[in-house]
């Protein structure tokens, strides 16, 4: 009997939504070139897209109530989905006592979609959090750990910021991994002061 796909995995006290394993990056420490599954997770490679019955059927067997927050990230960038991230998570702001909604994403969704802020705004209006890969402090030493496709990506992922920022309705936090040496996490503080939002630094198997 085939195994169901997974789209929802917990972790901790937190419940994830892996909606997509389409991603604009091939980061040197991503998790998902070194297992199929994060967290002791099932396998989070995806047969293909869940579709919106697909999810909710899957939401609807679990206690949402119980959870501290509720995050979009899975094998994949969730902004490669974003309306669907939207409505997803619109819907969950119906559940009774819905747990905070986090979203962690490269900052790379207005270039995905072809978007100029609206990404930005989509966000802030439906997530608590939005939790943005930094990775570095430097356009150079972003690209090197990053590998995106994008040519200017490491400046959209800091224009994504400072549009979340000013928006101000989201937490926003940038999240960097502490493979990086000390001196860019302490570049990545600095530079996460001067965009406004917060700095969190993740263990490798965090």
């Amino acid at each position: 009997m085939k195994k169901a796909m997974t789209i929802s995995y917990e972790v901790g006290n937190n419940l994830y939504l892996n909606l997509t394993n389409k991603c604009p990056c091939a980061c040197t420490f991503c998790i998902r070139t070194h297992a199929d599954g994060a967290y002791g997770s099932d396998p989070l490679w995806l047969e293909h897209e869940p579709s919106f019955s697909e999810i909710f059927d899957d939401l609807a067997k679990r206690d949402l109530a119980k959870y501290d927050e509720i995050v979009f990230c899975g094998y994949g960038e969730p902004t490669e989905r974003l309306y669907d991230v939207v409505v997803v998570a619109k819907a969950l702001r119906m559940v009774p006592k819905c747990p905070k909604l986090r979203i962690n994403t490269n900052g790379l969704g207005e270039r995905i979609n072809g978007t100029s802020g609206y990404t930005a705004q989509l966000l802030c209006e439906t997530m608590d959090v939005i939790s943005v890969s930094l990775n570095a402090p430097t356009e150079k030493e972003y690209m090197e750990v990053t590998r995106p496709k994008f040519d200017n990506a490491f400046w959209l992922m800091c224009q994504f910021v400072k549009d979340c920022v000013n928006i101000g309705k989201a937490e926003v936090v940038v999240s960097i991994v502490d493979v990086i040496p000390q001196e860019q996490i302490d570049a990545s503080r600095e530079l996460a002061e001067k965009l406004g939002a917060k700095l969190r630094i993740r263990t490798f198997d965090d």
